[in-house]
Formats: C-alpha cells, sequence, structure tokens
C-alpha cells in the first residue's frame, strides 16, 4: 500500500492520489534528486497474485523504457514497493483525447488530421522497434498544452517475438481489428485498425459500432460494413473517408501496411489543404 507521505526508493516524495485505472493507482510524487514533479503507477494490491497481471505490468517497463520519442511518454524508474511493482512515469498536466472529445464533442477534420499525425509518427518509431501496442485509443493518448500528441499506456503491448495465436485477446473492444477477435495474434495492421477507428472518433465524437453489449461491438468489427464519417459529418472529405476505410478494411492485407503509409496520405492532405 501507498500512502500521501511516503519516499519510495530513496527518492519519489508522493504528493497526492491522482486516480485510479484498470491496473494501478496513480500518485504525483516529487523526485527529490532533480526536483522534478511525476507519476508514479503502482499496481493494485489485489491483482498481484495473478501473473498475467504481473507480466502485464512489467511489460509497460520493458516497452516503454526501450523508447525515447517526442510524441511517447517517458517512463523514468521502476521497482518494488511494499511488495507492490511500481513505475515511474512522465507527469502530464493535460487531458486525454477522450476527454478532449467529451469536452468539444469532436476535433474538426484538420485537428483530427494534425493529431494523427503526431500518433503515426509515434506508433512508426514503435514499430520500427518491433513493438506492436495494442491498445490504441483516445484514452491512451495526451494531449499536451502546447498541442503536443503523446502516447502512453503500453501496459499490453507485445515485442513482434513474442507475439502467436496464444497471445490473449487483450485491448478495448471498440478499437479491436476483426482478426484479433478471430483469434488471430497481433500485428501492426491490428495498431493501424484502431488508429482508424481513433481518426473516425475525433472527427465523428463517435466509436463506429455503439452498441451495448461487448461481444456485440466485436461481432460487430468482424461481419458489419464500417460506417462513414459521413454518417455524423455530411461534409467530410472524400479523402479522408478513403483513408479511414483504407486503415480499417477487415482483410489486414487491404489496410495499409505500415503506419509510415498512412502518415505519407495524411501529410499530402496537410500539404493540400483544398482537400480538406
Amino acid at each position: 500500500m501507498i500512502k500521501i507521505g511516503d519516499t519510495i526508493a530513496n527518492r519519489y516524495y508522493v504528493l497526492e492520489h491522482l486516480g485510479t485505472g484498470g491496473m494501478a493507482n496513480v500518485f504525483e510524487a516529487r523526485d527529490l534528486i532533480t526536483s522534478k514533479i511525476v507519476a508514479i503507477k503502482i499496481m493494485k494490491e489485489e491483482l498481484i497474485e495473478n501473473r498475467q497481471n504481473l507480466f502485464s505490468f512489467e511489460k509497460e517497463i520493458a516497452a516503454a523504457a526501450s523508447m525515447s520519442h517526442p510524441n511517447i511518454m517517458e517512463i523514468y524508474n521502476g521497482g518494488i514497493f511494499n511488495g507492490l511493482p511500481y513505475i515511474v512515469i512522465e507527469y502530464l498536466e493535460n487531458q486525454t483525447l477522450l476527454d478532449k472529445i467529451e469536452y468539444f464533442t469532436m476535433f474538426s477534420v484538420k485537428e483530427g488530421c494534425s493529431i494523427m499525425l503526431q500518433l503515426l509518427e509515434a506508433i512508426s518509431y514503435t514499430h520500427e522497434h518491433s513493438i506492436i501496442h495494442r491498445d490504441i485509443k483516445p484514452q491512451n493518448i495526451f494531449y499536451m498544452p502546447n498541442g503536443t500528441i503523446k502516447l502512453g499506456d503500453f501496459g499490453i503491448a507485445l515485442n513482434e517475438d513474442e507475439l502467436d495465436n496464444k497471445s490473449q485477446v487483450l485491448g478495448s473492444v471498440h478499437y479491436l481489428a476483426p482478426e484479433i477477435s478471430r483469434g488471430k495474434p497481433a500485428n501492426a495492421q491490428s495498431d493501424i485498425y484502431a488508429i482508424g477507428v481513433t481518426f473516425f472518433e475525433l472527427i465523428t465524437g463517435h466509436v463506429p459500432f455503439e452498441k451495448e453489449k461487448a461481444i456485440d461491438i466485436a461481432v460487430a468489427h468482424v461481419k458489419e460494413k464500417f460506417p462513414s464519417p459521413c454518417k455524423y459529418i455530411p461534409n467530410c472529405p472524400k479523402e479522408v473517408e478513403r483513408i479511414i476505410f483504407k486503415a480499417t478494411k477487415k482483410n489486414p492485407k487491404e489496410r495499409y501496411k505500415t503506419a509510415k503509409e498512412l502518415y505519407d496520405d495524411l501529410m499530402l492532405l496537410k500539404e493540400n489543404p483544398g482537400l480538406l
């Protein structure tokens, strides 16, 4: 258990409880060496007995600590405190993209393209390092006050050499690629599908399949036609619609082969504002 006033690793003085996620409690702390404010994620006590939870938490440390990119949240340190694993991460005084969507309803197509370009830079970098994120969604993308986008939460990311047909079906069902629901392993195209869904949500304010039960949403991703963003924004540019449709093809082989290809298509839009 961690409490306000605790000092972790003789270095991090706990200041405040920031919130609770699916696997961890998050605290604000001060680094006594650098005086920097950081965030500490510490696994919930009730989850420690489950080896898969521990593995997932450790993967977040290993995956994110191996990378350094301006559009990826930094991880500074990690260890064990009172028997519970923790990680020390960059403290972001900002909102997630989901927070922004809920507040503003949706982004303009131009704003959405700008956000996606930054996200794709991060994903291109992770894929180049053989890391598949597997949980791309607005809740895991942070919007900095200066407009910078940062991708976080690598808790279920896996290295490509660890991905096989036995990998658990993880991720958020609204963003889950059809092949994963069918029991296939995640890969770069699965991340691209989630990026396409995220782009759709940013500019429409809706997820593509709004159903009550998770199983119905998963089945819809497998069987139902992906909706056009024009359903919610009638004046959506055709090129944006084409990009979203290509990123979210049911067959992974028909999607963009790389995040860089998707990035290049969006960059063409940015360089030709008449298309927007």
